[in-house]
């Protein structure tokens, strides 16, 4: 990526010499590690990722772990040595594009709890972060963990100091007598720091010039000696929610959010924290008719009014708000036809969805049940219109799966914000980019580590019919062998949950245990 002539000409080249519909397959490369593990080093549980999200410029990015800590990176690349924001896109001169982000800050945001009248105990992991929009040169963002949701505003506050006092800063730090007769302090001790006093002085009834006269008496300057982040917690959401929260999501009108659990989805105001309104309850009267609960909800990018969520079913419903106050019919249902005969005692396992993502023009949904990406079209709703196969090798394993409850873990999924690829990931630290284009083949591996290629095998990926009865599905990216890529046992407690797309580059940030790696192309 470095080489003479613009950003705009390299582009136009690589767009010309590129096969029409399908974009050129990208080759991913290392960029920076957070929090690297040595050789054999034991990893505490409550410093494990748990959560990673990008805000809207990309120039943030929030993690959250087990032990109810938000820790904040801040990118560096797109500053100059002033300070000031360099427009990428129009410099005319060849740059490296390499994403840079820096540790910013961290705080800790949830604390465990215990619930007396249930007798439950509610740890202080966190499940979800979502940024909201900035203010005034603040950051905003929501996190929560099962039970409680925290409205968090991060602020640069700067230190200040007076200086340039009236007095000799020697006998200040000593508390002697101050030079002028006369100058009286308050009881407190203060501390001198280069001619800097950390309290303001006190004039006594008695107070007479010094020798100098007046002259020599000045105004004391207020200074900024530091600058420091300060974390505020401005609300908490609580009390709403019997089961465990899976799922935040911030509406596009900036002023409302949704949080989803099992069976129901609050909708709630930024700024009351006191009540919340249930849109969506899955709730049966009889709790020995429940059939399907709810893994995951989100707004539309664009539309205030819509939101999806998805079920263990494998279902996804499309919500209008409009229609009534609570939701409970939906407006489109997407679910995918079972092949007959194929159904097994773990089809209803594996049927359940994860995670669901928006496309950033929302025309598109992402899904990532345990075994399958699928991409739905919102304007179709007989079936996904491409589902990619991310660790079909294991389907012969699934009864091991089962009975270590591997099964059961949820893997989340995401977008590049031009919306040509996605992204998952799997085990051994292993995750997959799949190109999602009419005509696209790519289906790469890449391990979580300093060599995301090291572990690279290209399998083929012939577009084929999807199963079943739909006309446009296709299954890409299969992969046939017994094992991982290299034919190694693999390691189911070494797995890739967590992973975002920066919002406007091909870059990605996958959380591998309590390590943050992110990668560029």
């Amino acid at each position: 990526m470095n080489g003479g002539g613009s950003v705009e000409a390299a582009e136009a080249v690589a767009e010309a010499s590129a096969p029409v519909g399908a974009p050129l397959q990208l080759e991913w490369k290392f960029a920076q590690v957070f929090g690297e593990r040595t050789a054999g080093e034991e990893v505490q549980e409550v410093d494990i990722i748990s959560a990673i999200e990008f805000d809207r410029t990309g120039d943030h990015l929030a993690t959250g772990d087990r032990g109810g800590r938000v820790v904040l990176f801040e990118r560096t690349d797109t500053r100059d040595h002033g300070g000031n924001r360099r427009d990428l896109e129009r410099m005319d001169f060849p740059i490296n594009r390499h994403p840079e982000f820096r540790y910013k800050t961290e705080f800790q945001s949830h604390e465990p709890e215990f619930d007396y009248l249930k007798s439950l105990e509610i740890e202080e992991k966190i499940n979800k972060i979502k940024w909201c929009q900035s203010a005034n040169g603040a950051l905003f963002l929501l996190s929560t963990n099962d039970k409680t949701i925290k409205f968090w505003k991060v602020q640069e506050k700067k230190v200040k100091k007076i200086c340039d006092m009236n007095v000799d800063p020697a006998k200040a730090a000593g508390n002697g007598p101050l030079a002028g007769p006369g100058m009286s302090t308050s009881s407190k001790t203060y501390t001198a720091n280069g001619g800097c006093l950390d309290k303001t002085l006190g004039l006594g009834n008695d107070f007479s010039f010094p020798p100098g006269g007046a002259s020599s008496l000045h105004l004391p300057v207020m200074t900024s000696i530091e600058t420091s982040l300060v974390p505020r917690c401005r609300r908490i959401y609580a009390h709403a929610h019997d089961y465990h929260i899976n799922s935040i999501s911030n509406n596009s009108d900036g002023e409302t959010f949704i949080s989803a659990d099992d069976l129901r989805i609050n909708l709630w105001n930024l700024e009351i924290s006191n009540q919340s309104f249930n849109i969506v309850d899955v709730k049966p009267a009889n709790m020995e008719d429940l059939t399907e609960v709810i893994t995951s909800a989100e707004f539309h990018p664009t539309h205030c009014n819509i939101l999806a969520y998805s079920s263990s079913r494998g279902s996804i419903r499309l919500v209008d708000m409009r229609q009534s106050a609570l939701c409970d019919s939906h407006t489109k249902l997407f679910e995918e036809q079972e092949v007959p005969g194929s159904r097994s005692f773990f089809t209803e396992i594996i049927a359940s969805i994860s995670d669901i993502k928006f496309a950033k023009d929302g025309r598109y949904i992402l899904s990532r049940d345990y075994m399958t990406l699928k991409l739905w079209d919102i304007n179709m709703d007989s079936g996904p219109v491409s589902t990619f196969q991310v660790h079909e090798y294991l389907r012969p394993k699934l009864c091991d799966l089962y009975e270590n409850d591997s099964i059961f873990d949820k893997f989340e999924c995401c977008l590049s914000g031009d919306g040509l690829r996605v992204a998952t990931g799997s085990y051994s630290n292993l995750f997959r980019v799949f190109g999602c284009t009419d005509g696209s083949t790519e289906a790469t591996t890449l391990e979580a580590s300093k060599n995301p290629m090291r572990r690279q095998v290209q399998t083929p990926t012939r577009p084929s019919r999807s199963l079943g009865t739909l006309s446009r599905g296709f299954r890409r990216g299969a992969d046939t062998s017994g094992a991982d890529t290299n034919g190694n046992a693999f390691d189911f407690t070494t797995k890739l949950l967590h992973l975002a797309w920066h919002p406007t580059e091909n870059s990605l940030a996958c959380a591998a245990s309590n390590s943050l790696y992110m990668y560029y192309a």
